[in-house]
C-alpha cells in the first residue's frame, strides 16, 4: 500500500509563464525548433491551468523518456494518404500529438468552411494530451469542434478479466455568442489513468470504484491499479462508448486498435500507434453561424439558470469550472503536483536544458 503524503508535501504554486518556459526548454533541448517547442509546453501547461493535471507536466518525462528511446519521431509534418473534399486520413507518422494535432484539426476547420464538415482521420499518431484542446481549437474558429483518440487497452469488457479497449477520450467544443463556452472532455474510464498515476506519486489511496488490481478485484492502491485494470465510467455504456471510439479512431483510419496500441509508460523504443480523429462543424453552411451562438448560448443560460438542489448555489456548464480554474491560476500561479514539479526538474537536468529562476510562488 502506498504511503499517504501531506497535503503542503503534494503541491506547489509556480509561475504558469515559468512553468511553460521550462517545459519549452526541455524540448528545445531536445532538438525542436522553438515554434515547436513552445507549442508543446503551451499545451501541457494550458491542462495544469485547467487543473487537468493528468495531461499537464508531469507528462514530460516519459515523453523525453519516449523521444531518447525513438518511440516518438520529431516529425511535425501530417503525410497526406487519401483526401475526398470534406474527409481526409493523414498519417502522422510517429511524431508529437501536440504537433500534429493543430495541423489536423485546422484541416478539419477549412474543409467545413467548403462542405459544411470537415473530418480528419489521423493514423500512426502519438498521444495528444487534453483532448478539449484541439476541440476548441474548432470552436474558437466558430465551428463545433470533436476530438477523440484511443489509447492503449485500460478497461475489461463488463463481466471480464483482461484489458480489451482503451479509456479513450472525447472532447466536444460549442462555440456560443460569449465564446466556446460548453467544452465536455472526458475519458470513458471513471477516471484517467494519469490521475492514478498522480496518486501513485504524490502517496495517495484511490476511491475503489476507479479501478482493479490485475485480477479485477476493485482496489484503493493506485500502484496495484496501475498494473490492473481501470473501471468504465458508468459501466457498460462506457465501455460501448470506448469500444465505438476505438472504430472511429484506429479501426476507420486503417491505424492501430485494440492491442495494437502500445502502452505509454512501457517500451519506450516502440510507436505509440495511437488513432485520432477530428471533425469540425460549421454552423455557417447549416443555416447560419449567428443564430446557431445564439440558440447555443439560451442553451447555455437555460443550464445556468436550471433549479438548484437543496445547498447548492451554483450551476456549471461542461468546461466551465476548468475556464475559471485557468483564468484564476494564470492570474495567480498554477498549482502543480510536488512530484511532477521533481520530474519536470530531473528531465531538464538530464536533457541539459537551462532553467529560469524564481518560478516556485511557495
Amino acid at each position: 500500500m502506498t504511503a499517504q503524503a501531506s497535503g503542503a508535501d503534494r503541491r506547489v504554486l509556480v509561475r504558469p509563464e515559468w512553468l511553460e518556459a521550462t517545459v519549452a526548454g526541455v524540448f528545445g533541448a531536445l532538438g525542436f525548433e522553438s515554434a515547436d517547442a513552445g507549442e508543446i509546453a503551451s499545451a501541457l501547461v494550458e491542462a495544469d491551468l485547467r487543473g487537468v493535471s493528468s495531461h499537464g507536466v508531469m507528462l514530460v518525462p516519459m515523453y523525453v523518456e519516449r523521444l531518447n528511446a525513438g518511440g516518438v519521431t520529431r516529425e511535425r509534418e501530417l503525410d497526406v494518404l487519401f483526401d475526398a473534399g470534406a474527409a481526409m486520413v493523414v498519417d502522422a507518422r510517429g511524431g508529437m500529438g501536440q504537433l500534429t494535432s493543430p495541423q489536423a484539426m485546422a484541416h478539419a476547420v477549412e474543409r467545413a468552411g467548403r462542405h459544411g464538415i470537415g473530418i480528419v482521420s489521423v493514423r500512426n499518431a502519438h498521444h495528444f494530451g487534453a483532448a478539449s484542446r484541439w476541440a476548441m481549437q474548432a470552436g474558437e474558429a466558430g465551428c463545433i469542434g470533436i476530438a477523440m483518440s484511443n489509447t492503449t487497452p485500460l478497461m475489461p469488457a463488463p463481466g471480464g478479466a483482461e484489458r480489451l479497449v482503451g479509456n479513450n477520450p472525447l472532447a466536444i467544443a460549442v462555440p456560443t455568442t460569449a465564446g466556446v463556452e460548453i467544452v465536455l472532455d472526458m475519458a470513458l474510464s471513471a477516471v484517467a489513468l494519469g490521475k492514478i498515476r498522480l496518486a501513485a506519486s504524490a502517496g495517495r489511496t484511490i476511491p475503489d470504484s476507479w479501478a482493479t488490481d490485475r485480477d479485477g478485484t476493485p482496489t484503493t492502491d493506485p500502484d496495484e491499479a496501475v498494473l490492473g485494470m481501470l473501471l468504465p465510467a458508468a459501466g457498460h455504456k462506457g465501455f460501448g462508448l470506448a469500444l465505438m471510439i476505438d472504430v472511429l479512431t484506429g479501426v476507420l483510419s486503417g491505424g492501430g486498435w485494440g492491442d495494437q496500441v502500445r502502452p505509454l509508460y512501457r517500451e519506450p523504443d516502440r510507436p505509440n500507434d495511437c488513432a485520432h480523429l477530428f471533425l469540425a462543424i460549421d454552423p455557417e453552411l447549416m443555416g447560419g453561424v449567428e443564430d446557431f451562438k445564439r440558440r447555443s448560448s439560451g442553451l447555455a443560460a437555460r443550464v445556468r439558470g436550471s433549479a438548484t438542489a437543496p445547498g447548492v448555489n451554483r450551476l456549471y456548464l461542461p468546461g466551465e469550472i476548468e475556464a475559471e480554474r485557468a483564468a484564476q491560476q494564470r492570474r495567480n500561479g498554477v498549482l502543480i503536483e510536488r512530484s511532477g514539479l521533481d520530474g519536470l526538474l530531473a528531465a531538464a537536468r538530464a536533457v541539459g536544458a537551462v532553467v529560469p529562476a524564481g518560478g516556485v510562488l511557495n
